[in-house]
């Protein structure tokens, strides 16, 4: 997500300065006139902001307060702006750590998916000092149609959090709604035309579902990456003392399709569990 993100900065006239573990991948952006880092430091290195899209927790740490993190660069960026899904806990701390250095730090996890990010119209959740995210905010509508500030510090990732615990438990209704539709001798297309529009309607049963009936499992998000956010948000609501037993359940669904090897899959791949549950394999034809 973060290569059409950093490529619609770039349409824009920012000059952006890219590091990637694999700098291949980065390619694409070096031709469209980024400027190529040799570590997160280096990237951050006198600029104004400091963007992060990486893969977990881990990555998120590693780049800011690592030993080659942003937070290291002799002339640390003025804003840190961390859109990587990641802990509460570790935006207040990454928050509490830039404002050691003089520097400001917003977290900002998005939602949107590959499509989102690429047509950009991303869901922009904000959490830190109002100050900031209204510095930010002209950045963030270059990527996104929805950019709302939720508070301070962590309440970005806190508000991701109320969206993965939505989609996970919409996702499990509609996998069952379409075995229930299929058993029952119905045309899934047709009761997704039904449904759609109506009070059962959502992003999931218009969008994912009919990829469902094409046993098109490829990825707008992976499993294995939304494993990684259920299980944050089932750590935080555990802190909270909240009881999620829906969440709970979508999370032993989806380990069960990761544990199949479909991890690289995307999150409609939760019909794969659903469907061995049953013996019945869910098709168009």
């Amino acid at each position: 997500m973060g290569l059409p993100m950093a490529s619609h900065l770039l349409a824009a006239g920012y000059q952006i300065s890219v590091f990637n573990r694999t700098r291949s991948r980065a390619e694409p952006l070096l031709e469209q006139g980024a400027v190529w880092a040799e570590s997160a430091a280096a990237a951050a290195d006198g600029a104004d902001v400091a963007i992060s899209m990486v893969g977990y927790p881990d990555d998120v740490r590693a780049t800011h307060l690592g030993e080659a993190g942003t937070l290291a660069a002799a002339y640390p960026p003025q804003l840190l702006v961390d859109m990587t899904t990641s802990r509460p806990s570790l935006a207040v701390h990454i928050a509490r750590e830039a404002k050691r250095r003089g520097v400001g730090s917003l977290d900002a996890p998005v939602s949107g998916g590959d499509v989102g990010a690429r047509n950009a119209t991303l869901s922009i959740m904000v959490g830190g000092v109002e100050e900031h995210f209204q510095r930010a905010q002209q950045l963030f509508e270059v990527l996104g149609k929805s950019v709302v500030y939720q508070g301070e510090a962590g309440m970005g990732q806190h508000t991701k959090m109320v969206n993965q615990v939505l989609i996970a438990t919409n996702m499990i209704g509609v996998c069952e709604g379409l075995l229930y539709a299929r058993k029952a001798g119905l045309d899934p297309l047709k009761v997704i035309e039904s449904v759609g529009g109506g009070a059962a309607g959502s992003w999931s049963i218009n969008n994912l579902a009919p990829r469902m009936l094409r046993r098109d499992f490829e990825p707008g998000f992976y499993v294995e990456h939304f494993i990684k956010d259920l299980s944050i948000a089932l750590d935080e609501a555990s802190r909270m003392s909240l009881a999620l037993p829906g969440l709970a359940l979508a999370r032993q669904l989806y380990e069960a399709v990761n544990a199949h090897g479909h991890g690289r899959a995307g999150t409609q791949a939760l019909l794969l569990a659903l469907e061995q549950l049953n013996a019945l394999q869910l098709s168009s034809d």
